[in-house]
């Protein structure tokens, strides 16, 4: 019976947060075919080139361990991208995944030089493990920045990983400016910590990417999507209530 009443709990998350992006003109759906995702991502104009884990020819997800989002708006043009992907990181922790790169490549000894490391610092990665639900590729047009759909999608995504997998953890990589503006808050994440450094070869130029780790706990996510917990976050929009239409 708990099963059936997270589901259901779920289910009106979900509902609720698709209804409010309605009324700002945005339409989301769901994706599971990466190759399709990779071909929207590299078309989608100022979108950021797409991460190599939700690559497929360099990280295939197998069926069942990884979805993507889309929100379209009122003339169908792409307003927002986000993938999701699980690992099974029983017998490690994220920080062992990160330092090996398996967290980015199927086969990291094709990357395995100089110009691709990463060095995870962050004690909280090494408590990370079993099954983790990873974040990422995420992208809002700039036309539609700065009106709290950060929070709706990390409550739409977050329902949608916990209804599929039920993970151990749930966790992204975030830049310090994310932190700084208070993004961090609305990714309903209780947890960050700095100190992740990818090293990567950009356009010819080697870059060094200095992120933070934020991540829930399992027992988080049960608790926000408890059919016993109440939460005003969850069942409220974020947005104030559109003004009565004249009559």
């Amino acid at each position: 019976m708990k099963c059936l009443n997270h589901s259901l709990r779920v289910s009106r998350t979900l509902q609720i947060h698709d209804n409010v992006l309605a009324e700002i003109g945005i339409k989301l759906r769901i994706g599971f075919d990466f190759d399709e995702f990779a071909r929207l991502a590299c078309t989608t104009p100022t979108k950021e080139p797409i991460e190599p884990n939700f690559r497929p020819d360099l990280s295939p997800i197998k069926p069942g361990e990884g979805y993507w989002i889309m929100g379209v708006d009122k003339e169908n043009a792409v307003a927002i991208l986000a993938a999701h992907r699980l690992y099974d990181l029983s017998g490690t922790n994220l920080a062992e995944h990160f330092q090996s790169l398996k967290v980015f490549y199927a086969d990291p000894t094709v990357r395995a030089d100089r110009y691709y490391r990463c060095d995870c610092r962050a004690t909280g990665a090494t408590t990370i493990t079993g099954k983790v639900a990873y974040h990422g590729d995420y992208w809002i047009r700039n036309d539609f920045r700065g009106q709290g759909l950060s929070a709706i999608i990390a409550r739409v995504t977050h329902g949608l990983s916990f209804a599929m997998w039920a993970p151990d953890f749930l966790c992204a990589l975030v830049e310090r400016w994310a932190l700084d503006k208070g993004l961090v808050l609305q990714y309903a994440c209780a947890h960050h910590e700095g100190d992740i450094s990818i090293l990567v070869e950009v356009d010819g130029e080697i870059v060094d990417y200095d992120y933070w780790l934020i991540w829930r706990t399992g027992e988080e996510l049960r608790n926000e999507f408890d059919g016993h917990n109440r939460n005003p976050l969850i069942l409220n929009s974020p947005f104030p209530p559109a003004p009565p239409s004249a009559t």
